[in-house]
């Protein structure tokens, strides 16, 4: 029985998809993927089609129409997951970022008690690696300041390698979810914090990607500076709704 699936959001991802996909298979844990293709133009779509072949019943892909944001993408994938019988629910990146060798260890923060585990770049220093330094300092400046607005004790609350316990995920309503980009991140984030899950990081060591391109622009930086503020806002004045 396998109780974990890693779903992968992607959008012109050829030049990775492969390689962590077969990466996760290569584990001992047995793990399922999902990806989530936003119909990219550069055929990720079609390479994974043809390594469902090679990896039936264990890889399974859903295509949106189109570009859509982190945020959608992730819940799309939530909602197909919680559809079946897992009881793990991984985020994960394309690019190799994230470690496919850690999933075991935020599955097993996991079993050990946590209802969401984070690999967490600053739980001790800053795990990052070919990063330049005003990225090392937006999102360690970001981190401290969600802590700030949110009240949480979270080191990485930007983290995008998280595992969910599925309660986790039934417990939140997703379409009341509205950050589509990073800061969606801190909104999944916040709002079990605000359900009194157990939130659990696990270090982990980021490495910057070496092939495709970062989705990162300026628009998903305002998100995530006036968006917490608002969402911190909406949580304390608009309880029912929020």
């Amino acid at each position: 029985m396998v109780d974990g699936i890693v779903i992968i959001p992607t959008f012109n991802e050829i030049e990775n998809i492969e390689a962590i996909i077969k990466t996760v298979f290569d584990l001992k844990k047995n793990f399922h993927v999902l990806v989530v293709d936003d119909n990219s133009p550069d055929g990720t779509a079609q390479n994974v089609r043809v390594l469902q072949e090679q990896f039936p019943e264990r890889l399974f892909l859903e295509v949106r129409k189109e570009k859509s944001g982190l945020g959608t993408a992730y819940i799309h994938g939530f909602k197909w997951a919680l559809q079946r019988d897992y009881d793990y629910i991984f985020e994960m990146d394309a690019d190799f970022s994230h470690r496919p060798a850690d999933l075991s260890r935020l599955h097993r923060a996991c079993l050990n008690g946590a209802d969401v585990a984070i690999g967490s770049r600053y739980k001790k220093g800053v795990n990052v690696v070919n990063w330049p330094l005003f990225r090392i300092l937006l999102s360690y400046g970001a981190s401290f300041y969600v802590k700030i607005i949110t009240g949480m004790k979270v080191h990485d609350p930007t983290a995008g390698f998280v595992c969910y316990h599925r309660k986790v995920l039934e417990a939140i309503d997703l379409d009341k979810v509205r950050f589509i980009g990073y800061a969606f991140q801190i909104e999944m984030k916040y709002r079990a914090y605000l359900k009194k899950f157990k939130i659990e990081e696990v270090s982990i060591i980021f490495t910057d990607r070496v092939n495709g391109k970062s989705k990162m622009n300026s628009s998903i930086v305002r998100e995530a500076i006036f968006g917490v503020i608002a969402m911190k806002f909406r949580s304390i004045f608009f309880k029912k709704s929020f």
